[in-house]
């Protein structure tokens, strides 16, 4: 639901009644993830997808009958038909399983909160009961940023601890994901199932080296929704005006800067330097940290020449063997331009696991999940 935020968040402060229809589970190559929505108001108006067009149709009236129903939450499951290339169904392939759900404004205080919160660019985890007793079924308990708020309620005290619990992890890492809560005493007797979507605050690119690659590559940075930082210890290099696409540009020696910024497991770190006396102490520190990427630009020559230094400061094996130099998949770039795109492919394939293949020479499922 978190992909549509800004237009649910106006349709509850507006007091529009509406059915969410939310996609809570996907096998082989459905188009979308997990927790991506289609809303329908009462007088019709639809925003969202959850299939890229394939069953827009056939949810769209699911949701029309639930509104005029005032039902409980519907579950179904669209899967790929060769009988009759008619038939609703994915034509790409794969499985999906929608619950709708009718969304009544007075009902539902808590949720336009957070819906405003992550429309602000702030945390949020909203966790959904997708499976589980009747009763429960379609109910929302939201949390908030690293602290201990949380609103909306499951009405049974151990169910709702064990919820925020498994939905402040979830936040925390950044991760969309059913999670199953109960069917023991020391929870609750009755299994739940929960699918947890999250509004994470944006992940980090932070690119040492205020170079003309840099400057192309916070753009790339920016598109797919980094919060850019380009760090250089030259001033005369390291301005607004050279890199209008980063967040924010910092004048500091690339290595004391990072010792003081904070980093999570989905930071990317690109050190554009290609000079020794700011990559050595910059590698040395990333290497060591809980980053998601470590990238270092230069020449296969550069590249082994930088491990015997690193090697020489004590840097073990194993944290060496996270560096990606050169920096970037073989996409035979040439220009800045190209580059990064070379490098931000590379970060796409390390987050989700992927090999970097063309995809008409790799085999299995083309829309896989990040682990």
């Amino acid at each position: 639901m978190l992909n549509i935020a800004d237009t649910l968040s106006l349709w509850l402060l507006k007091a529009r009644p509406f059915a969410l229809a939310t996609v809570v589970q996907v096998s082989g190559s459905a188009p979308l993830p997990p927790g991506t929505s289609l809303a329908v108001a009462a007088d019709g108006e639809a925003i969202g997808s959850i299939s890229g067009g394939c069953v827009e149709g056939a949810v769209y009236e699911l949701c029309q009958q639930v509104l005029e129903s005032s039902g409980s939450p519907v579950l179904t499951r669209f899967g790929y038909s060769d009988d009759d290339a008619f038939a609703v169904g994915l034509t790409c392939g794969g499985e999906l399983e929608v619950m709708v759900q009718i969304v009544h404004p007075a009902d539902r205080a808590h949720l336009a909160l957070t819906l405003e919160r992550a429309v602000g660019g702030q945390p949020v985890a909203v966790a959904q009961v997708v499976d589980g007793p009747e009763d429960l079924l379609g109910r929302t308990t939201c949390v908030y940023g690293s602290g201990n708020a949380y609103s909306g309620s499951l009405g049974r005290a151990r169910e709702d601890r064990a919820v925020v619990s498994q939905a402040r992890a979830l936040l925390r890492a950044g991760r969309t994901a059913r999670v199953h809560i109960g069917g023991d005493d020391s929870t609750c007797p009755e299994k739940i199932t929960l699918l947890v979507h999250t509004h994470a605050s944006r992940p980090r690119m932070l690119i040492f080296g205020a170079v003309d690659f840099a400057a192309a590559l916070s753009q790339a940075g920016t598109f797919l929704g980094y919060r850019v930082t380009v760090c250089d210890a030259r001033p005369v290099f390291a301005t607004a005006a050279r890199f209008p696409h980063a967040d924010e540009v910092v004048v500091d020696w690339p290595h004391r800067y990072l010792a003081t910024t904070d980093v999570d497991a989905r930071t990317a770190v690109c050190v554009l330097t290609h000079d020794a006396k700011f990559d050595i102490p910059l590698l040395r520190l990333a290497l060591g940290l809980p980053v998601g990427y470590v990238g270092a630009m230069g020449s296969r020559r550069t590249h082994e020449h930088r491990l015997d230094r690193l090697r020489e400061t004590g840097v073990p094996e194993r944290q060496l063997a996270r560096l990606r130099s050169p920096i970037g998949l073989d996409l035979g770039a040439g220009t800045p331009e190209e580059t990064a795109i070379s490098i931000v492919a590379e970060i796409v394939a390390d987050a989700n696991e992927g090999t970097g293949l063309r995809l008409s020479q790799a085999s299995g499922p083309i829309h896989r999940r990040a682990a």
